[in-house]
């Protein structure tokens, strides 16, 4: 029993030695091959490549940092906004200050945390960070091969598209529910030029080839989009614009968030089942880390639900399952391994940690369906 478990971590040795071998020689083989046109070359020569170079290591050093720093990242994030503190729903008229005249002060209505969520996650993915899918030598790859088919410099782009993923359906739903009175009320301009801003290809450079000629770069529009976003919450702070918080707008943001939720689960359901290589699994990281990129975000935007709702949770008695989903949401964020394994299920040396993300994600998914059961039953 000894000798068969030596040998199979002696395998395992020795393909990761031939493995890294065949990189060595893939990344050195240019530089060997181009050694001796340079030694035979003059200084006008050169001087352009040695500049060339140079400004490639600069330009590796900074992607290499910004795929390998996450600032500002904090899986307890919604706790800084103290959303159990509010005492009223969003869009409802708030009192006024103690000691003043109601008819001497402007009205003022409670803003959405939603949208703040909403725009603080854009705003941690562009501003805090680079937007990784963005930057040119992560569109031109490990030597023509995408950064996703390998297990380097991916990750934190699979998580930005998660949290992406989040905050685009989010403000779908605030422009054709939340934001206007269906039937009665025009969609809000803010928030649609929100949405449309944030549908923008997520890959865009200053410059492409489908269609050819210059573009305006992925993040310029996620910037626009987070001034659209605050824009509306300091309208519907000024009591000028609408947060509509009826039952039947939660229920379809709850039914929409679950369906996302579980397409992911399908995605990684798939995976784990047709490629369990565990840590030879090249495309395990990146999807493990879309789907966590995809509960940071809604742990944040039902966070702020639970408070922009908070009325409609309170009259339908679903407070306890709504933070019970929290709870299950927080508990997913709490699982980080450094290296992402898509083993078999039943494996004792290489876990299965897409097995494990999806069933947190399914936990998740439960609970929301049994609280859309319950806002939908009365």
């Amino acid at each position: 029993m000894l000798d068969s478990i030596t040998a199979f971590f002696k395998r395992i040795l020795a393909a990761i030695g031939r493995w890294l071998g065949l990189v060595f020689v893939g990344l050195s083989w240019p530089f060997l091959a181009a050694r001796g046109w340079y030694r035979q070359g003059n200084w006008l020569l050169k001087l352009p490549v040695v500049a060339l170079v140079t400004l490639l290591a600069l330009l590796y050093i900074y992607f290499v940092w910004q795929t390998q720093i996450w600032t500002g990242f904090n899986p307890s994030y919604p706790d800084v906004y103290k959303f159990s503190e509010r005492k009223f729903s969003a869009g409802q008229e708030l009192p006024a200050a103690d000691g003043q005249q109601a008819a001497a002060t402007p009205n003022s209505c409670q803003t959405s945390g939603i949208v703040d969520v909403a725009a603080d996650l854009t705003d941690f993915n562009v501003n805090q960070n680079a937007w990784i899918s963005s930057m040119l030598l992560y569109k031109l790859g490990l030597f023509g091969i995408s950064w996703d088919d390998t297990p380097f410099l991916d990750n934190k782009a699979s998580f930005q598209r998660g949290v992406n993923l989040v905050v685009r359906r989010t403000s779908a739903e605030l422009v054709d529910t939340i934001g206007r009175v269906r039937g009665t009320s025009g969609i809000n301009g803010d928030l649609q030029k929100a949405r449309g801003n944030l549908q923008f290809d997520e890959s865009s450079w200053y410059f492409g080839m489908h269609p050819f000629g210059p573009k305006t770069p992925t993040p310029s529009y996620y910037r626009a989009a987070i001034t659209n976003l605050r824009n509306f919450n300091t309208d519907l702070g000024n009591c000028k614009a609408i947060f509509d918080g009826r039952a039947d707008n939660l229920l379809q943001f709850i039914d929409h968030v679950s369906s996302d939720l579980g397409n992911t689960a399908n995605i990684l359901a798939d995976r784990s089942q047709k490629y369990s290589y565990g840590w030879f699994d090249m495309r395990a990281d990146d999807r493990f880390w879309f789907a966590y990129g995809q509960l940071y975000a809604n742990y944040g935007i039902l966070t702020a639900a639970g408070a922009d709702f908070q009325q409609v949770i309170a009259e339908r008695n679903v407070g306890r399952l709504w933070n019970d989903t929290l709870g299950m949401l927080q508990a997913a964020l709490r699982i980080q391994p450094m290296i992402i394994s898509n083993g078999p299920e039943d494996s004792s040396f290489m876990p299965s940690h897409l097995a494990t993300m999806g069933f947190h994600l399914l936990r998740v998914r439960s609970n929301l369906v049994e609280i859309r059961t319950v806002l939908g039953g009365r």
